[in-house]
């Protein structure tokens, strides 16, 4: 792998670490997606993988950009979605986690994120994990300032089989500390009678492992969940469709009672 010295990951023919959709959006609801991108910067030469690899899910949550954009338009909502993909950086894992660059995923090892020095890891964080948190934190702090509401939801998609065992789940809703908005999108998904809704499944949200619900949602007090749809409903056009409508109507029935608090 030809890493370059710090500053200088990202060159003149890389796309920026995120696309915001709706900026100046009137919803209370702001979605961030973590892993909606699947992009290599070129001077990583693709992390080894081929391109079929990096397709697969271990390179980014499938359908989950399609579903961020088309909420984002369909409720006026601003919306942030992450460019690269997770397996150059995981933005949804603190620094320090072991799985913030992964060197094996799913049992795919990753050629370009063997045995990384230390100049070689902060360059990803600095110019991909670091703009893209910020442009969140700029959001945020923007809405806190002029009094607007916020109820910030995490989009995510998982694999329907990981390491040969199957997900029975259609979505997950995940939290930790605070349950307020979970457990009430908990409580309206499972009353859709086409669903099954993971509870805390297929993941759970800790400080170790998470990074967006911990600082961006409890670090601020703001209602939040984390929302985890799985793949194979949402890898088409018509899946997304299907799962903006039924989320936008859940979406604008739990809004009034968070935001009368």
């Amino acid at each position: 792998m030809n890493n370059r010295s710090i500053g200088t990951l990202l060159g003149p023919d890389d796309p920026s670490p995120y696309t915001v959709y709706c900026p100046d959006g009137a919803s209370p609801y702001v979605f961030i997606a973590d892993h909606a991108g699947r992009r290599i910067p070129a001077a990583l030469n693709g992390l080894g993988l081929t391109p079929e690899e990096i397709d697969r899910h271990i390179g980014w949550d499938i359908g989950i950009a399609g579903v961020a954009e088309r909420l984002a338009h369909a409720m006026n909502a601003f919306t942030i979605a992450q460019t690269y993909s997770r397996l150059v950086i995981d933005c949804n894992r603190p620094l320090t986690s072991p799985s913030s660059i992964a060197e094996v995923s799913d049992g795919t090892v990753i050629p370009g994120n063997q045995r990384l020095d230390l100049e070689q890891r902060t360059v990803r964080a600095l110019e991909i994990f670091a703009p893209y948190h910020a442009r969140i934190v700029q959001e945020l702090d923007r809405r806190a300032n002029s009094f607007q509401p916020t109820i910030l939801v995490t989009l995510h998609s998982f694999t329907p089989i990981l390491d040969t065992k199957e997900r029975p789940w259609h979505c997950g809703v995940l939290y930790q500390r605070d349950s307020r908005f979970a457990h009430a999108m908990l409580a309206a998904l499972r009353q859709e009678p086409d669903l099954a809704v993971g509870d805390n499944q297929p993941y759970f949200v800790t400080d170790a492992t998470d990074y967006a619900i911990p600082i961006h949602g409890e670090g601020r007090g703001l209602p939040h969940v984390e929302l985890e749809i799985r793949q194979d409903l949402i890898a088409s056009d018509d899946g997304q469709q299907i799962w903006t409508a039924r989320l936008m109507r859940i979406f604008d029935r739990l809004a009034p009672a968070f935001l009368s608090n």
